[in-house]
């Protein structure tokens, strides 16, 4: 292996270097995706509120953000639209157990990498995490 080509493989990131963030209202998803995410090697913190994640040192080291659609004060979409506006053009993966066609649509037309509807199978999220990371690295 050539120098320039193990420099290049030291700066890669590495799953554990990137904090992918899920913020949903509901605890319990919240717990099982962050021990997912953990036991699958990533670096993974929860946050119930958009407002919660916004005010946290996190917002700026997400490297995925997984959204629910629908939360109480700042859903989704606002999020995902604060974010944009803010210059932070983090992939983010959407999920939703009561969207419509039209919430999906606007979803991925404002950028999101993915839109996942509950009930989730694992491989189908970190499959969806894998694509996202490939666009922030």
């Amino acid at each position: 292996m050539s120098h320039a080509e193990g420099k290049e493989m030291n700066e890669k990131k590495m799953p554990e270097d990137l904090v992918v963030s899920i913020v949903d209202d509901d605890v319990s998803v919240r717990r099982s995706t962050r021990r997912l995410l953990r036991s699958s090697g990533f670096r993974a913190e929860a946050f119930a509120s958009a407002e919660e994640f916004l005010n946290s040192k996190s917002a700026a080291e997400t490297a995925c953000l997984i959204l629910d659609l629908r939360m109480p004060d700042i859903n989704g979409l606002e999020l995902q639209r604060r974010l944009t506006q803010n210059g932070n053009s983090v992939p983010v993966i959407f999920l939703s157990a009561h969207a419509s066609e039209e919430d999906e649509r606007s979803a991925l037309r404002a950028g999101a990498v993915q839109f996942l509807r509950k009930p989730i199978s694992k491989e189908a999220l970190l499959s969806g995490i894998r694509d996202a990371l490939k666009c922030s690295i």
